[in-house]
């Protein structure tokens, strides 16, 4: 199947590709029920060894920059209480953590989230996390410019792999907060 987007070899749905996926992120596809059908998330193989940006664009579509979006693990703490939530954002930005994401989650302070205690509590490597299979109850505060795009390269879970996700998409993944303003440039 040809991708959507970018220029990437063999684009195959997600539903048939679980074994390529990790354990939470599989379990998600398996369980999706979103307006979007499961079968429209597509997996592409990508090589680690062009995982930089400007050399995976370079490699597999320039164009994909405006169509990709960086998940990120950023943790809220209020008191001795720490909220840890999810953030996806447009590549070519980055995530108003002290400004949109502090006060979205009611926080005091907001920071990313150190590697260990992202790849530990989501299951997914660290450069390839993704907002599908998170925990349950995270919160998935999404940019409004995700949602608006027709596809989206985000994570596989993996470093090896990404997915083509529908934009609309992203709104209706459990958690799902659409926000204005979270990716700044």
């Amino acid at each position: 199947m040809r991708a959507p987007i970018g220029h990437f070899d063999d684009a195959r749905p997600a539903p048939a590709c679980l074994d390529e996926l990790t354990g939470p992120v599989a379990d998600a596809v398996r369980r999706w029920r979103g307006s979007v059908p499961a079968d429209q998330i597509l997996y592409v193989d990508t090589d680690p060894q062009w995982a930089d940006t400007a050399v995976f664009m370079e490699h597999y579509g320039r164009d994909l920059l405006e169509r990709s979006a960086n998940c990120v693990v950023v943790a809220g703490k209020r008191g001795g209480e720490a909220t840890l939530a999810a953030c996806v954002v447009p590549s070519t930005t980055r995530v108003d953590v002290n400004g949109v994401v502090r006060r979205q989650l009611g926080a005091r302070k907001a920071s990313f989230a150190a590697m260990d205690t992202a790849t530990g509590e989501t299951g997914m490597e660290y450069g390839g996390i993704t907002p599908l299979g998170l925990p349950d109850g995270w919160p998935v505060l999404v940019d409004a410019a995700v949602v608006d795009l027709p596809y989206v390269l985000v994570g596989s879970g993996r470093r090896r792999g990404k997915l083509l996700v529908p934009g609309k998409a992203f709104a209706e993944l459990p958690g799902a907060v659409v926000l204005e303003g979270l990716g700044v440039a």
